[in-house]
């Protein structure tokens, strides 16, 4: 069987109906998963088309292909995925990162660039850093910057640190971002003038309804409790502490949850 071939065949498969998984490009995906079997590029797919594949490469395929159409995301098969042009290791243990979190990640950069040029280094904390993706993003883009990343999870933390780690191989910033375990401010002792966070937001009647993709993702870093709000309520009620002044928090949330979480921040104003 050629590449070509194989190709073919994998996208057929995956084109398949398939209940267990949300298969919305088959093409991509079979590009993808081809190309990790053969361990090279998506590119090298179409210089090498005619070239042979052996029946261990045939298996390995198939088995990955297997995964995928049982519901496991793409990035949880190949082990990683690409956000703001680094590359992140990811596991069950962690949420894939998304395009959606870009927005918190430019939001946050603009608070930044506000601020910036003053006497001090800026302070950044990323509360449910998961990855460490957003942490991390700040720091390649903003070195200035004093950045920590905490998240309740040791499992998710043993994945940020190893992303850390290994991008720092490459990028020569990435080994001042440090890294707490805590459960939201329980183990946050500093203040910042910038938090971000990405917290678990779906309700949790609600969590049964996602793609098959994003059920496998960790229920801890996805259940915001029975409206939705109940991380993103303690994140808003305890942020002030741990905020200089002038300080900013930063959330990401589903859009219809906006309304709610503007309502939540009215005693802060008034408070001050």
């Amino acid at each position: 069987m050629t590449i070509q071939e194989a190709l073919a065949e994998a996208k057929a498969l995956l084109r398949s109906p398939c209940p267990q998984a949300n298969i919305e490009n088959p093409s991509l995906d079979a590009a993808q998963l081809l190309a990790e079997a053969l361990q090279c590029s998506r590119e090298e797919l179409i210089v090498k088309a005619n070239e042979k594949t052996s029946e261990a490469d045939r298996e390995n395929l198939l088995h990955l292909i297997e995964r995928r159409r049982n519901g496991e995301c793409i990035a949880y098969i190949l082990g990683r995925r690409e956000f703001r042009g680094l590359e992140f290791a990811v596991n069950s243990n962690v949420l894939v990162p998304r395009p959606d979190t870009e927005t918190l990640v430019e939001a946050a950069q603009e608070q930044i660039d506000l601020i910036a040029g003053q006497d001090r280094k800026l302070a950044v904390l990323d509360l449910c850093t998961g990855s460490g993706a957003v942490a991390i993003s700040l720091k390649n883009e903003r070195p200035f910057l004093e950045v920590s990343a905490s998240d309740i999870s040791a499992e998710a933390l043993e994945v940020a640190v190893q992303n850390a780690e290994r991008l720092a191989a490459t990028v020569n910033f990435i080994q001042s971002v440090r890294f707490i375990q805590s459960d939201l401010f329980e183990n946050i002792k500093d203040k910042f003038d910038i938090i971000v966070s990405n917290p678990p937001y779906i309700p949790s009647g609600e969590l049964s309804k996602l793609a098959p993709e994003i059920r496998l993702e960790p229920r801890l870093a996805l259940d915001g409790g029975e409206d939705g709000l109940e991380i993103i309520r303690k994140i808003i009620s305890q942020a002030s502490d741990h905020l200089l002044d002038g300080g900013v928090l930063l959330l990401e949330a589903a859009p219809e949850q906006m309304p709610g979480i503007k309502a939540l921040f009215k005693p802060l104003f008034q408070r001050h």
